[in-house]
Parts: structure tokens; C-alpha cells; sequence
């Protein structure tokens, strides 16, 4: 029994090492119609290497996406049009921002933080739709970490190296 419970242990701290080895959002469900505050999470530079600058790619269907400013980072938006238009509050929107990139300051490889990006979920996708958050990682010397991989039909998350953060669009609470 007391074996069983350690080999349980071990599998449980083991796939934590996983986890916390990517890029992560802190909330994996946000809600149709609603603003969703995407919080990336960046616990390590690239092999050894300090990070620099963290892309966010903002998805398809996170409209009207802004940036939380962080001390001592300079912060790019870059506009684009969105692939459908949406309705945001009784207004079409066609473009908006479709990246965010931190810069100009340094985060050491034992150091861990997060990157915040806020936007509503466009109420036009599903209940149940996977959105990914693709996160390139750049580091000092070259050396970059892609959290960019969308799993193919039949895949997870778990059958990749470098996976694209998500979160699952969820239905309005009823009252």
C-alpha cells in the first residue's frame, strides 16, 4: 500500500515538473461572451539562458485584447485583421490586436513570471471549443523557446514537446 501511495506520489510531482516546464495559462476555461484575462506563465529561460521577450499571439475569437503594463517591460501591439467579424457589444469588429510582444527587460532562467493580456471571448465560438495561446520564448544569445504546437486530430497536448497554452470556452453561468 505504502509503495502504491509513493509510486502515486512520484507520477503526481512528475507530470508537475511537466506542466511547469512550458508556457501555461493560469485559468484553462473562460467564458463565451466574456472577458477573459489570459495570464501567461513563463517559469524558465531557454536552456539556461535568460528570456528577453515573450510573443503572446492573441487567437482568433480573444477580441478587443489589450495588454497589462509591466514594470520595467516595453510593450508592442501589433493589429490585424481577425479572419470573421464579431460582435462586441452590439458593434462589428474586424481587427483588433493579434499579437502582443514584452521587451527590454530580462528575466533570469531560476526566475519565473507572468505576462497578462486581457480580451473578451467573441460569443460566436462554441461552448467547448479549445482556443490556443501560441507564446514564442526569446532568450539571450539566439536561443528561443516556441510554445506554438496545436495538436493535430486525435492528439493532446501531452503528445508534444513545445505545446501552445489553451483555454476551453465555457458557457455563461444561468441564474
Amino acid at each position: 500500500m505504502l509503495k502504491q501511495l509513493s509510486l502515486s506520489l512520484l507520477a503526481c510531482l512528475s507530470s508537475f515538473e511537466v506542466a511547469n516546464a512550458h508556457a501555461t495559462l493560469e485559468q484553462s476555461q473562460a467564458t463565451s461572451g466574456k472577458v477573459y484575462k489570459a495570464v501567461v506563465r513563463i517559469g524558465h529561460g531557454c536552456e539556461g539562458k535568460a528570456t528577453i521577450k515573450v510573443r503572446i499571439k492573441v487567437p482568433e475569437g480573444l477580441i478587443s485584447a489589450k495588454p497589462m503594463p509591466k514594470p520595467g517591460w516595453t510593450i508592442e501591439k501589433i493589429k490585424g485583421s481577425y479572419k470573421n467579424a464579431y460582435d462586441l457589444h452590439g458593434t462589428s469588429v474586424k481587427e483588433g490586436t493579434t499579437e502582443i510582444v514584452f521587451s527590454g527587460s530580462s528575466l533570469a532562467d531560476d526566475e519565473y513570471d507572468e505576462f497578462v493580456v486581457r480580451g473578451t471571448v467573441a460569443k460566436e465560438l462554441p461552448v467547448g471549443t479549445r482556443v490556443y495561446v501560441p507564446v514564442v520564448q526569446e532568450c539571450t544569445g539566439g536561443a528561443a523557446e516556441r510554445w506554438i504546437e496545436i495538436p493535430a486530430a486525435g492528439k493532446t497536448s501531452d503528445d508534444y514537446e513545445a505545446p501552445a497554452p489553451f483555454f476551453d470556452v465555457v458557457g455563461q453561468p444561468r441564474s
